[in-house]
């Protein structure tokens, strides 16, 4: 099932404890509490339910997202973007 427009998973995340408010995933926010996201942005803008089905995948703003120092994950997204791909 896809949670969110860049591969992140944010069933597996408890995003309360974390960070301190209850986020069912970027697909199903409007108005996200994190703010403006350029990938759901960008994916929302094509029409595409996340980055895998776009022609570009993975562009640089997704490797920028995925292997940013601070909210990174090591190309993790990245991954689930092809599973979800290929199901």
């Amino acid at each position: 099932m896809v949670e969110s427009r860049c591969g992140i998973c944010c069933s597996k995340l408890n995003c309360k404890e974390l960070f301190g408010f209850d986020c069912k995933g970027c697909v199903n926010e409007s108005n996200a509490p994190w703010g403006d996201c350029e990938i759901k942005i960008c994916c929302e803008g094509k029409n595409l339910s996340h980055c895998g089905e776009c022609t570009d995948f993975p562009c640089e703003a997704l490797k920028r997202f995925s292997y940013d120092a601070e909210h990174g994950d090591n190309g993790e997204r990245i991954l689930q973007c092809k599973k979800w791909i290929n199901n």
